[in-house]
């Protein structure tokens, strides 16, 4: 029984990570959607957390219009499930996002 318990946390705590890697897509396709019409890039980091809180946010310079901006965001998602969270080191995960710069 103590074997399946923790076969099973550990696959909730797989499940937490990908979870994560899914926000961390998901903010920044946020974030590369605001900085491709906002020149503001502050805008683009608010879209991004707004997302995912504690999310580190790289915006590119911005090109001409027509030109792609890409935009980086990495997130530290800490595994902390009791028995099994101090197995697994934090791991970074990272998306990186283009988009054509509209405006």
């Amino acid at each position: 029984m103590p074997l399946v318990l923790m076969a099973a946390l550990i696959v909730l705590q797989v499940a937490f990570v990908v979870r994560d890697q899914v926000a961390v897509v998901h903010a920044a396709r946020e974030a590369a959607r605001a900085a491709s019409v906002d020149p503001d890039s502050k805008r683009a980091v608010r879209a991004a957390r707004r997302t995912l809180r504690g999310a580190e946010v790289d915006v590119g310079d911005r090109p001409a219009v027509g030109e792609p901006i890409t935009v980086e965001v990495s997130y530290r998602s800490v595994t902390d499930l009791p028995l099994v969270g101090p197995l697994f080191p934090d791991p970074t995960l990272h998306s990186r996002v283009s988009m054509r710069v509209e405006k």
